[in-house]
Formats: C-alpha cells, sequence, structure tokens
C-alpha cells in the first residue's frame, strides 16, 4: 500500500462551466455595485445595490403603441385642421365689417351731399325771395317820393336822389352787387363780410384804401350832414372814431350794409335804421 494513501487530497472539485460563468456574472455585479457605492458616498456608507427589471415587449404592447401614435397623428392633424378654418372664418368676418363700414361711410357722405343740395336750394329761394322784396320795397319808395314830390310842387326829398357818378358809381355798384351776401364777423369776401369788410372792399374799386375797422373808418373825410348826403358817402353808428356800424349811401335815402348774421348784405331805407352820422372821403 502506498504511503500516501491514507492523505486526504486537498483538490477542489470541480464546477461545470454554467455555473462557474453565473457566479462570476454575480461577483462582477456585486464589485460594481459596490464601486461605484463607494465612489459616490462616503467611505462609512453602506452599500446600496438596486434591480431594475426591463419590460418586455410583446405584441399586444406593440399593437397598443401603434394605435396611440397613430391617434395623436390623427389628432394633430385635425388641430391644424380647425385652425386653418378658424383663420378662414375670421379672414371673412373682417371683410364683412370692411364691406359694411365702406357703405355705411358712403352711404352717409350720400346724405350729406343731398342735405347740402336741399339747403342750398333753400337759400337760393330765400335769397331769390329777398331780392324781390327789395325790388318791391325800392318800387314803393320811390312812388313815394315821386307822390311827395309832386304834392310839394316839384320840390326835393330830404336825400339826395341822383344817380351816383364816377368814383361814386363804382363803389356803389360794388355794394349793391354783394346784396344778399352772407355777413360773417371778420370777413372781407368774396362771398361773405362784415360792415366794415364791405365798405373797405367798396372804396378799393375807386383806388382808395380805408382802414380795415368800423371806427378808423368813419374817422376819415369830412363830416356832412345825413340832409346833404351823396352816393358813395360813408354812414356810420355811435360816435365818429368810435363807431361800431358803418354802411354805404348809394343814394335816393337809401344804404347798403352788412347789417348782422340775420339779413346778411342789404339795401335798407335810412329809416329803417337811421344813422348817427356820416363822412365824405371823395
Amino acid at each position: 500500500m502506498s504511503h500516501t494513501a491514507h492523505i486526504p487530497s486537498h483538490r477542489k472539485p470541480r464546477r461545470s462551466a454554467s455555473k462557474l460563468a453565473l457566479r462570476a456574472g454575480v461577483a462582477g455585479g456585486v464589485l460594481g455595485t459596490i464601486a461605484v457605492a463607494g465612489a459616490a458616498g462616503p467611505a462609512n456608507a453602506e452599500p446600496v445595490t438596486e434591480t431594475i427589471e426591463m419590460p418586455t415587449l410583446n405584441a399586444d404592447l406593440s399593437a397598443d403603441l401603434s394605435s396611440a401614435v397613430a391617434a395623436s397623428a390623427e389628432a394633430t392633424q385635425q388641430i391644424a385642421l380647425d385652425q386653418e378654418l378658424q383663420a378662414q372664418e375670421d379672414a371673412a368676418a373682417a371683410k364683412a365689417a370692411k364691406d359694411a363700414k365702406k357703405a355705411k361711410a358712403e352711404a352717409e357722405r350720400k346724405a350729406e351731399a343731398e342735405e347740402a343740395e336741399r339747403k342750398a336750394e333753400a337759400k337760393a329761394q330765400a335769397e331769390a325771395a329777398e331780392r324781390a322784396s327789395r325790388s318791391a320795397e325800392r318800387t314803393t319808395l320811390s312812388a313815394s317820393a315821386g307822390s311827395s314830390s309832386d304834392e310839394d310842387g316839384g320840390g326835393s326829398s330830404s336825400y339826395d336822389s341822383g344817380q351816383a357818378t364816377g368814383s361814386a358809381a363804382a363803389i356803389v355798384a360794388f355794394a349793391r352787387a354783394q346784396v344778399g351776401d352772407a355777413y360773417v364777423m371778420g370777413s372781407t369776401g368774396p362771398n361773405s363780410w362784415d360792415c366794415s369788410g364791405l365798405v373797405q372792399a367798396a372804396y378799393r374799386q375807386a383806388g382808395i384804401e380805408l382802414p380795415r375797422v368800423s371806427g378808423d373808418q368813419s374817422s376819415r373825410g369830412t363830416s356832412v350832414s345825413l340832409d346833404n348826403l351823396q352816393p358813395g358817402d360813408i354812414l356810420y353808428w355811435g360816435s365818429r372814431s368810435n363807431s361800431y356800424h358803418v354802411a354805404i349811401y348809394v343814394g335816393g335815402g337809401m344804404f347798403v350794409g352788412a347789417q348782422n348774421p340775420g339779413t346778411g348784405v342789404v339795401e335798407r331805407s335810412l329809416d329803417y335804421d337811421m344813422p348817427s352820422g356820416a363822412v365824405r372821403v371823395l
């Protein structure tokens, strides 16, 4: 018998390759977990291990995912279509509002034009009636003056009834041509006047430049009696050099003046509004 027959063997039993691989994997995993835990935490921290189970995709889950993706794409497309439709509706509404506003403005403009035409026609009719009234009034005054002259045995009336000549004729003609124009404070023509603006413009026809305001106009020339008036004389109301109204004597006891906003430029008898005095510039 051999002298080594009773000595037990110290060789470890062989293990299968699969068990060795499994142990190597486990050992490697544990060592990796310890290494990560040691690097992340303090030296004396307890090691932490976590096992993550990865889901396994099967046929049903894949089908559900495909359906969800398709539904999301369809919803996105529907939202885009809704937004496009809303944009078209908004554009149509904006265009309709713009067209309505334009139509309203056109209707208002047409109504204003028609109203202005009606006013112009009414004004023309009123002016025609005013001219007819003035013509009738002048005829009546002339007839009255003729009757008085016959009764007095051919004597003259209180006011000069002769025709204007020379520079006075130009002044009188211009003043009478403005009868019917509007009275506007501060206006100097050509279609509206105040009292001194009309007198200044009439005298300009004779080459005479007068001051702009009535007080200065009545201070020019020489004072004349209301019983000794001549066509072209300046009539004033108030005191000389401080008058508040002026007009032009046109002969036959008549004057032309821009009276007020209610009457405009009129030709009236001196008796209608007796002036305070008169001056002669010519």
